[in-house]
């Protein structure tokens, strides 16, 4: 009589997917709270440097959220578990070389060179610069 083969039993890749996996959803929650706080924070801190700039130059508090946001998301490095990923597994998802930035690029040129031919947006924006002059004013 032949004997059945023994079950696999888990082997050290299976118990590294399954914690990749659990670290994967703290880490996302993580990353979610750090951006449910930096939407307020960073539209406050944006305004505030509009507001106060520090010698004539706007944007100091911005910027300093930004770097500390920057160094979040380098700490939580959300898809760190990649390192276990097979080394056959490739890149299987290819991404066009753009990325938001280069969006919102275009769609900063599109609106600069509308406003430089004077439509709404030259407009739009002698006011927003009125309305920015005055908040200093009152500063």
């Amino acid at each position: 009589m032949s004997e059945l083969p023994e079950p696999q039993t888990d082997s050290p890749d299976r118990w590294a997917l399954i914690r990749d996996v659990a670290v994967l959803q703290a880490k996302l929650i993580v990353d979610g709270l750090r951006d449910l706080v930096l939407v307020p924070l960073s539209l406050v801190a944006g305004i505030v440097s509009l507001v106060t700039g520090e010698d004539g130059v706007p944007g100091t508090h911005f910027y300093r959220l930004l770097a500390a946001g920057k160094q979040s998301e380098h700490w939580i490095n959300l898809f760190g578990a990649l390192d276990n990923a097979p080394p056959d597994l490739g890149d299987p998802m290819h991404f066009p070389d753009a990325d938001m930035d280069d969006i919102v690029g275009r769609i900063e040129a599109f609106v600069v060179n509308e406003e430089k031919r004077g439509g709404m947006t030259a407009q739009a924006r002698a006011r927003f610069e009125k309305a920015l002059d005055a908040l200093q004013k009152k500063r």
